[in-house]
């Protein structure tokens, strides 16, 4: 490989002669070569755009304030342009695990944007003095955390999340009336119409989706501004405002971008991210329930609860024939875990908020996208292929329903709960339908026990 020589203020370090990146870049890519992640990972893409915006929105603010020449705010703005636009990201190579400022990420997004403005321009474009002017990475990074995230957030994991909330909702439309053995304790409970049991996943989502919904606004009120400590050196009075403003028109008007109230709680404090892991891990959760229901549901063919059928999607087993395992929810719930374990991450990473700056914001955002990536993928999937497809094996139920002691419970008004403890009792040891024994110990006809055990009407509640 050609190497050529680039120089910081601690001296010379050989860089790769194509590199856009310089020296201080090549520096944390030599002393970081610790997990091999790199910033352009597929997760973390979206931070990588959002220094782009950053450094584009800067730009434009600078030359608002006349803090810099037109030709250099414009050569800044269109390199900038091409950085959110992913045609660079190649050129970030710094692992995730760096300084804890994220001040490599900031400086390897300087000199790319330095290197390809100076191009533009055809003057010296300086990394710190002018795509970093008005900027510190101590409100760079934090800022970029909120920005990718808001963008995965909106672009990904609410679209999938609507799209589950709708397959289930048009799944429990689909065979609503169809009645089954509820469970409870994973032991045989109540009838309930099967419809509501999807429909309680689906509120479940809804109401997580509400929660995310409050703290996605926060995410639009950024730091940027607050510079080195929170006090906004070295950057204009009215450069927070103004590049809110300039964040807004990226985002061709759709999310309005504010400054945030506090920048010394914003640098020091990663509470907005923690906040949303939170609700993240909470997803993750309802996504693992769901997932664990579908499971249990589908086990069998022969041997289990068998109320449904998953669709078969590939071979279950290298040693037994014909068994087909449910791969989707499995999928899944694997994906809920790791998000759960990144929450766990993101939480110690908060605790490092000491006195000034957080200095573990690279892993809270790496983890923080991770989370929103890994669930936007699985309820895509669990959608498409296990909620879409799945069939309902309306004889089973029906068998499990005319066997099920639990049906009594509906006649402790009439007959007192020790008798129906009783009769069900008796029913479960002697493999009987519940009418057939509790004709035979009560007074009550046939044609009145028919009608108060009725499994469609018991699933509706009431007395």
């Amino acid at each position: 490989m050609k190497y050529r020589i680039e120089k910081d203020s601690l001296g010379e370090v050989k860089v790769p002669s194509k590199a856009l990146w310089g020296a201080q870049t090549q520096r944390a890519v030599n002393n970081f070569p610790i997990s091999g992640i790199k910033m352009d990972f597929p997760f973390t893409k979206s931070f990588v755009s959002s220094l782009g915006l950053i450094k584009d929105a800067a730009a434009k603010t600078n030359l608002r304030l006349k803090l810099i020449s037109s030709k250099k705010s414009k050569a800044i703005s269109r390199a900038s342009k091409e950085v959110w636009q992913e045609k660079h990201h190649h050129e970030f190579p710094i692992d995730v695990f760096q300084t804890g400022s994220g001040t490599s990420s900031n400086m390897n997004a300087n000199e790319v944007i330095a290197n390809i403005a100076t191009k533009y321009a055809k003057i010296k474009v300086n990394p710190n003095d002018d795509v970093n002017m008005s900027q510190s990475s101590n409100d760079v990074i934090p800022t970029a955390i909120k920005i990718s995230a808001h963008m995965d957030l909106t672009k990904k994991l609410f679209p999938t999340l609507d799209g589950l909330i709708k397959s289930i909702d048009d799944k429990a439309k689909s065979i609503k009336g169809t009645i089954k053995t509820g469970r409870t304790h994973l032991m045989d409970a109540m009838p309930i119409d099967f419809s509501e049991e999807l429909k309680a996943w689906s509120s479940q989502l809804k109401s997580s989706k509400e929660m995310l919904n409050i703290i996605e606004k926060k995410l639009l009120e950024l730091p940027q501004g607050g510079t080195a400590v929170g006090s906004g050196i070295n950057a204009h009075k009215q450069f927070s405002k103004y590049f809110s403003q300039e964040m807004t028109k990226l985002s061709g008007n759709k999310y309005k971008c504010s400054p945030a109230k506090n920048f010394y709680h914003e640098l020091s404090a990663q509470d907005c991210s923690v906040q949303l892991s939170g609700e993240l891990k909470n997803l993750a959760i309802i996504l693992m329930k769901i997932s664990n229901d579908l499971r249990w549901m589908n086990s069998g063919p022969l041997a289990g609860i068998s109320d449904i059928e998953l669709k078969a999607l590939q071979p279950g087993s290298s040693i037994m024939p014909g068994k087909v395992n449910p791969v989707i929810p499995e999928a899944v719930a694997m994906a809920s875990a790791d998000v759960i374990g990144n929450d766990v991450t993101i939480t110690l990473a908060a605790q490092s908020g000491n006195f000034q700056l957080n200095v573990m914001l690279p892993v809270i955002a790496y983890n923080l996208l991770k989370s929103i990536n890994l669930l936007s993928g699985s309820m895509n999937v669990l959608s498409k292929k296990a909620i879409k497809t799945f069939k309902v094996n309306h004889k089973n139920l029906e068998l499990s329903l005319s066997k099920n002691p639990i049906l009594v419970t509906a006649l402790n008004p009439i007959i007192g709960y020790e008798k129906a403890a009783a009769i069900a009792k008796k029913a479960y040891k002697e493999n009987r339908p519940i009418i057939e024994v509790a004709a035979e110990e009560t007074d009550l006809s046939k044609a009145k026990l028919k009608k108060l055990l009725d499994p469609s009407k018991l699933a509706k509640g009431g007395i």
